[in-house]
């Protein structure tokens, strides 16, 4: 009679609970190419921190210096502080035509800006929530509209101007800022992200017109993605050279960036123009910092959820 002796199984290994909850670390060689990455980034970061600020700090350091010191001191060392005297100069030369040439830029952009935020925020509006013939081609060509430079349609929105006789008015520069495509496409997205198709249909179930439904119900919902085109608008407006340039014959009626060009060009028969288009350039500059700073809560939102998107 033959037995067999069954083996019994060999016990589990204890875990330590510590050694089980415990993550094994990292090679060292994934370790040392974390950190490497790490330098590398932030020092990129900081080599464009620096070509983006320099100029902007020789912009602020030359504001205060006198015509003198400008060519006999280092580019960003100090000398005899004369800020608000070049900024009186600044807006007393040629009975403040600098004023004017700021008043001027106000009144482009701002306008501009309004009414081509609008209306890009209406077209998107309609391309994203209306089903119509032919409406993916018709964006299709607003697409390409953003692929062409602004300075390819200069000329022939000024043969366009001449016929109609808009060249040398505020007309023949505000006009073309209108259209812009670019905020068209912005405008599709942030609809589609920001206005729910059910919102809308409630609103016409209570009795409101198109119109109604889009001021009411649609725009509020937009305000973020509205600021965003605005302050995108805004910018391309202010710095709007080449458009103004082909447009433009009377002074009176330059934007501020035009005006520093001619001053510029001017420099070497009129040396004395060379600290009022540095200071002018500063004081230029200071809208659309302000224009950021004060609607910065709204497009940070708005490119958030553009990118998102």
């Amino acid at each position: 009679m033959s037995t067999q002796t069954a083996t019994p199984d060999a016990p589990p290994v204890p875990t330590s609970p510590r050694r089980a909850g415990r993550r094994s670390a990292p090679p060292p060689d994934r370790r040392g190419r974390g950190i490497t990455s790490r330098v590398m980034v932030n020092g990129v970061l900081a080599v464009v921190a620096v070509y983006t600020l320099m100029p902007l700090t020789w912009l602020l350091i030359a504001s205060t210096k006198s015509y003198r010191d400008l060519f006999a001191t280092n580019p960003f060392s100090l000398g005899d502080f004369q800020f608000l005297a070049n900024l009186d100069a600044l807006l007393a030369y040629n009975d403040g035509v600098f004023v004017r040439w700021l008043l001027n830029s106000l009144l482009y952009t701002v306008v501009a800006s309004g009414l081509s935020t609008l209306i890009s925020v209406a077209c998107g509006y309609a391309f994203d929530k209306y089903a119509f013939r032919g409406r993916e081609k018709w964006f299709g060509v607003v697409l390409v509209g953003v692929l062409i430079p602004s300075t390819v349609v200069q000329l022939p929105l000024y043969l366009m101007a001449s016929e109609l006789g808009l060249v040398n008015t505020y007309w023949a520069v505000l006009i073309p800022s209108l259209v812009n495509p670019f905020g068209v496409y912005l405008a599709r997205v942030f609809s589609e992200g920001y206005v729910p198709g059910e919102v809308l249909e409630a609103a016409r179930m209570d009795g409101a017109g198109e119109v109604r439904t889009f001021v009411r119900v649609a725009l509020p919902m937009l305000a973020p993605g509205f600021v965003t085109i605005f302050l995108f608008s805004f910018t391309a407006s202010w710095n709007n050279f080449y458009g103004a340039l082909m447009m433009l014959n009377d002074d009176r009626l330059y934007p501020v960036n035009l005006g520093l060009y001619m001053w510029n060009q001017n420099v070497y028969q009129q040396p004395e123009l060379y600290p009022l288009v540095i200071i002018g350039s500063l004081v230029a500059v200071v809208p659309l910092i302000v224009a950021f700073l004060c609607l910065q809560r709204f497009w940070r939102s708005g490119l958030t959820a553009g990118a998102v998107k």
